[in-house]
């Protein structure tokens, strides 16, 4: 089986290998549980992928490195020491000694080759092991071009995740954020992106113009976001390819809180005009609007549900700010949060089963999820201010900033971090300086993938 892909400059070569029967392949049982609240981590033993050149042996270190981080940060894995390894890389070309990795308790294993060919382009092979049943599980082979090695890393990584959870990874994607500096009643907030560990690391705004809570495109080229430029919030486009940036039309009142529907050709968003703020949908296409709500009160903070049919928002129509569902035509809305407090944000999860939001009560903020009927309610975190859920694309993880008690200087941080659906392995995700609303990225596209 052979696919072709374009990865950046270079030409990415997929290819399905292997030293045993398809069939007996496919008997390899090793699999994680995520089910569970708490998951016990499966021991992975990921060595340093082999130099086949004489002159990449640092390139695959870093691989491997790269690999094992992601799997160590989603909480479902614990690397093996590579101190503790019996056989060493260079001989695993013939096969891993199954009674070798057994004997350091590693139950999956992550080998693999680097090559740099005579054209300039890397190679790496990667093959995931199953030491229990003395099975290969998968492999992979890619060709692109030296620089892309990070993101062939990531993408070795999501294969060994989807193969032993059976969920789709999200190693290879990307947050967008508000980075923040200066002192808090001159706050400078500039849009920033980065891989989703925290590498590659660039700004997109020079910090000149206030920016607030970006949002991915599903084709995750472009970015839709808000700006006070000229003291005036307006809804505005960014190309990551040009680095271009437009205006989303010209509206009569405050425009706010923007998203994409499932298929990115429109934005909804809220518009505040006459005292009254309603939800507004804008084709990108024809720029032609549509008003989705129309009632004397707050509604705002629209996130459409996968299948686009759906719209989640928060109003405060029923006396208190709570959360609504209605139909994408904004026909039929429904109540579907009742608890104490005030909710906000609301986000659905890319799979559709769940519903993330804010909810502020007796001082405390908490980031939660809900079933989209309201149902199954309950917080996975809290804090003096957690707020801006998003998820990652396989709706397993969720992201959002966490903000702290300003310290005896005055000083106030503002951090990221990433948590399980379940409440565990609350991570911070590192950034150069504070930060606040980031969106995460689908699953990077690869030009000319079927």
């Amino acid at each position: 089986m052979t696919r072709f892909y374009s990865l950046f400059a270079g030409v990415l070569l997929l290819v399905l290998f292997g030293g045993f029967p398809a069939d007996q392949r496919a008997q390899a049982q090793l699999t994680v549980d995520i089910t569970r609240g708490f998951v016990e981590p499966l021991p992975v033993a990921v060595v340093n992928f082999h130099p086949l050149d004489g002159e990449t042996a640092e390139t695959g270190q870093d691989i491997a490195e790269v690999i094992t981080a992601n799997l160590e940060r989603s909480g479902l894995f614990e690397a093996v020491d590579p101190r503790a390894f019996i056989q060493q890389p260079e001989s695993l070309h013939a096969g891993p000694r199954f009674a070798d990795w057994r004997l350091i308790n590693a139950e999956a294993l992550v080998s693999g080759s680097v090559d740099l060919q005579a054209d300039g382009r890397l190679r790496v092979e990667f093959r995931l092991w199953d030491v229990l049943a003395e099975q290969q599980m998968v492999g992979l082979a890619y060709t692109t071009a030296p620089a892309n090695w990070r993101r062939i890393a990531h993408i070795i990584s999501d294969e060994v995740y989807e193969r032993l959870t059976g969920e789709e990874g999200y190693f290879d994607t990307r947050i967008v954020y508000v980075a923040e500096s200066g002192p808090q009643n001159r706050r400078v907030k500039r849009l920033a992106i980065m891989d989703q560990d925290g590498e590659n690391h660039r700004y997109l705004t020079d910090g000149s113009n206030l920016v607030l809570t970006p949002r991915f495109s599903p084709t995750t080229q472009e970015i839709t976001f808000m700006s006070y430029e000229g003291d005036r919030p307006r809804v505005y486009l960014f190309n990551l390819n040009t680095g271009q940036q437009e205006v989303l039309g010209e509206f009569p009142g405050m425009t706010f809180a923007p998203n994409f529907s499932p298929d990115g050709d429109e934005v909804i968003f809220s518009m505040s005009s006459g005292g009254n703020t309603d939800i507004y949908t804008l084709d990108l296409r024809t720029r032609s609007t549509e008003r989705l709500t129309n009632h004397p009160s707050i509604d705002t903070s629209p996130s459409y549900a996968p299948d686009g049919r759906r719209i989640v928002f928060n109003s405060d129509r029923g006396g208190g700010q709570q959360l609504y569902v209605m139909n994408a035509n904004g026909s039929n809305a429904e109540r579907i949060s009742f608890g104490n407090g005030r909710y906000a944000t609301p986000v659905w999860s890319p799979r559709g089963d769940l519903i993330a939001f804010t909810r502020m009560h007796q001082g405390n903020f908490y980031v939660g999820v809900m079933r989209p009927d309201g149902s199954g309610e309950r917080m996975i975190s809290r804090g003096y201010l957690v707020e801006g859920p998003t998820w990652a694309p396989n709706g397993r993880v969720l992201s959002f900033f966490r903000q702290e008690p300003a310290d005896s200087a005055g000083q106030v941080r503002s951090r990221l971090v990433t948590v399980d659906v379940t409440g565990f392995n609350e991570r911070e995700l590192p950034t150069p300086m504070d930060a606040s609303d980031p969106a995460w990225s689908p699953l990077q596209t690869l030009p000319g993938a079927p």
